[in-house]
Formats: C-alpha cells, sequence, structure tokens
C-alpha cells in the first residue's frame, strides 16, 4: 500500500470513498508502525500507562468494532469492551503481531462493506452503545469519529516507535538536526 497520506486534492468518486481512503490509509499506518518494531519491541510499552503498540492494534479493531458492528449495525458483539481490563489495553496470551494485524484488516473489510452499502446519513440503529434517550449517530458522524480515533493513536504509535529508534540509534551531542 502507498505510504503516503491521502491529499484533499485527490478526485474521490464519492463522500464514502473519502472516508474510507482516510480509514484504510490510517490502518495500515497503524499497522506499518508496528511492523517496523521487533516483535519484542512490539509487545512491550513504553509508556506509563502500559500499554503495548500489539494492545494498540488490539484496541483499534474493537473501537472500529464497537462503532460499526455493535452500534451502527446494531448487532450484538461477544465482550465488545473486550480490549480492556481494568482500564488499561490487554493483548491475549499467545496473541501474534500477524494475527493481531489480519484481526484488524478484516475488521477494516467489515467497515468498507458497511460505508459501501450505506447512505452516509443513515442513523445507527438506537441499542446499548449509544446514551439512552440520545438520537444514534449517523454513519458518518459514526466515520468521523473511527477517523479521530485513528488519528491520535497512529500519532501515539508514531512517538512509541521513535522513542524505539532513538534507543537503538542514539544521537551523539554533536550531531545536529538538518533543516
Amino acid at each position: 500500500m502507498d505510504r503516503r497520506p491521502p491529499s484533499p486534492s485527490d478526485l474521490v468518486a464519492t463522500r464514502s470513498k473519502v472516508w474510507l481512503t482516510y480509514l484504510d490509509y490510517l490502518r495500515e499506518e497503524a499497522i506499518a508502525l508496528v511492523e517496523s518494531l521487533s516483535e519484542d519491541e512490539a509487545a512491550s510499552s513504553r509508556v506509563a500507562t502500559g500499554w503495548t503498540p500489539l494492545g494498540m492494534l488490539v484496541h483499534l479493531r474493537h473501537v472500529e468494532r464497537r462503532w460499526i458492528v455493535w452500534g451502527f449495525l446494531g448487532e450484538a458483539v461477544e465482550d465488545p469492551w473486550g480490549d480492556q481490563r481494568d482500564s488499561r489495553w490487554v493483548v491475549e496470551s499467545g496473541a501474534t503481531r500477524a494475527a493481531l494485524t489480519r484481526r484488524l484488516r478484516d475488521q477494516g473489510e467489515l467497515t468498507r462493506a458497511v460505508v459501501e452499502t450505506r447512505r452516509l446519513d443513515q442513523r445507527a440503529r438506537p441499542g446499548p452503545r449509544f446514551a439512552e434517550g440520545a438520537p444514534p449517530p449517523t454513519l458518518e458522524r459514526i466515520l468521523f469519529h473511527l477517523l479521530m480515533e485513528y488519528a491520535r493513536h497512529v500519532g501515539h504509535l508514531d512517538l512509541v516507535a521513535e522513542a524505539w529508534a532513538a534507543r537503538a540509534n542514539p544521537r551523539r551531542p554533536d550531531d545536529q538536526p538538518r533543516a
């Protein structure tokens, strides 16, 4: 996949395709950042809260599933908050980067199928995902929220990957940033 971000001047046929293009890009960017790390680095934390890059892949999949399947479609999902225990992100024992990557991409394919067969102004089914009494959001509003989640977390992954790279290749005092 092309690692360049989509451009606002790219010609895209529909608004739905715009949303999907950006979500696909950010999903693949998250995966690429995790794949840029060694297996040990991907399973280790570099932050005070203790999340790991693999845990981020699990979290992103669950976020997308919560909003698209449980939220928009109104379907029951087993353990919708399965990415969290005691307010921390978890990775199931024995999970591999390859398996977690595949699950995230599979979730992305499901999201694509939903978006391509629905109108952006279609409201989600009422259900436990949303505050009681509040009108369910439209598909477009959900996609906006997902895009925000992905953008924020890809930024987190970018910083963690940079921290691992700096640890492996520390700068010498005489190194100067290049403009």
